[in-house]
């Protein structure tokens, strides 16, 4: 029977490393995309899934059981891509699959679709500009917004859990994804008039 990530936790503060191993097994793919869309680098996004589990290892005494692992190791993972965004002042997030993608179906997969299938060459070509209108609106969103926009369209996290994992208030949360909402129909909206 596979053990729970909080048995896992538990086993690794005990000083099992083949414990750690498997959460680094079970929890490298979602947060290299988390981040990949975070940084839109994926050498970058590879560094900061590196540094968060070094920090999950360096913090093993501030986890406590009663969370969700997956939030605490997401909130680890948001804020080395948040403190990343700010030194770096990076703009951008990937709508062309998971950074961590690596056949032609995984990214078809992981690809956030703004058309669906069927279109003739001209509504491709169309559906790509708004892809990539879209990809440049939410690059310049704060990345506050750009965490929790990409959380729960994305990643599609609940709010209850966006809210542990970026440590802000129910609230908060859905007044920032309200924002980030609005701040995308507004810089969208030009292009959504021209297609009409």
């Amino acid at each position: 029977m596979a053990r729970s990530d909080v048995q896992l936790m538990l086993d690794v503060k005990a000083g099992d490393e083949e414990s750690f191993d498997l959460l680094l097994h079970k929890y490298r793919s979602p947060l290299l995309n988390f981040l990949g869309r975070m940084v839109h680098d994926r050498a970058t996004a590879e560094d900061l899934a590196q540094e968060t589990f070094v920090k999950v290892l360096n913090a093993l005494d501030s986890y406590r059981p009663e969370f969700k692992f997956s939030s605490w190791i997401f909130k680890i993972a948001n804020n080395a891509a948040i403190d990343h965004l700010r030194r770096r002042q990076l703009d951008t997030l990937s709508l062309d699959g998971a950074p961590h993608a690596t056949t032609p179906d995984r990214v078809e997969a992981t690809a956030l679709q703004v058309a669906g299938g069927g279109e003739s060459p001209l509504d491709e070509l169309e559906a790509r500009e708004l892809g990539s209108a879209i990809e440049r609106a939410i690059g310049r969103l704060r990345p506050e917004y750009r965490a929790c926009i990409i959380l729960r369209h994305i990643e599609d996290r609940p709010y209850e859990e966006i809210a542990a994992i970026l440590d802000l208030p129910l609230g908060t949360v859905k007044t920032y994804i309200h924002r980030a909402r609005a701040e995308l129909k507004d810089a969208l909206g030009p292009l959504r008039e021209r297609s009409e």
